[in-house]
């Protein structure tokens, strides 16, 4: 069943909504363990000082893929949430391969299932995402998100953004508690 994900919400909910759903690319992918929000007024988002050729797509409409290169070495993937024109986005940072795992294999080099998607490079590498897929419709092949499942339930845990410099305390970080999937691990409050 496909996920009802509701993109035109704020990014801090799509973030959370689609921790536990499967999404897979061309059939190869899995259960999404961790995601990252971030929304125009977050000076740690892309679109904080506006719409460029870059970013594009993450002003366009909800429920479409913004996809770019992290430093110029590694596709990253994100859900464009909000309306149109926004700018606000939810970037996958891990998820626990399920289907596929050996094209993930082959195309990360790599035999370790709890790396293979480990970290938003790794997860781009591993599902085959790249600039082909910026700006196309989540509701469309080659992207499929499907339902959680009804009778497990997700428990979220959340954190500050990891990987960045500005707004470093927002806590848009969600995780599947438990999950030895995550790109890295959640810190307990004091």
């Amino acid at each position: 069943m496909l996920a009802s994900i509701d993109f035109s919400a704020p990014a801090h909910e799509v973030a959370r909504q689609l921790i536990g759903v499967t999404l897979l690319i061309d059939g190869v992918g899995g259960t999404i363990v961790e995601t990252e929000a971030y929304d125009q007024t977050d000076p740690a988002s892309h679109t904080y000082a506006g719409q460029t050729a870059r970013n594009g797509a993450m002003f366009g409409p909800p429920g479409h893929a913004y996809v770019y290169r992290s430093y110029g070495l590694h596709w990253c993937f994100n859900t464009v949430c909000r309306e149109a024109g926004h700018g606000a986005g939810v970037l996958l940072r891990a998820i626990e391969p399920t289907q596929g795992i050996e094209t993930m294999r082959e195309r990360r080099g790599l035999h370790e299932l709890r790396l293979l998607c480990a970290g938003p490079g790794r997860l781009a590498q591993a599902l085959g995402i790249d600039a082909r897929l910026n700006a196309q419709p989540l509701a469309l092949p080659p992207f499929e998100l499907l339902a959680r499942d009804a009778a497990a339930p997700v428990e979220v845990v959340t954190g500050p953004r990891i990987g960045i410099s500005k707004a470093v305390d927002v806590p848009w970080r969600f995780g599947l508690k438990g999950s030895r999937f995550l790109s890295r691990g959640f810190v307990a409050a004091p």
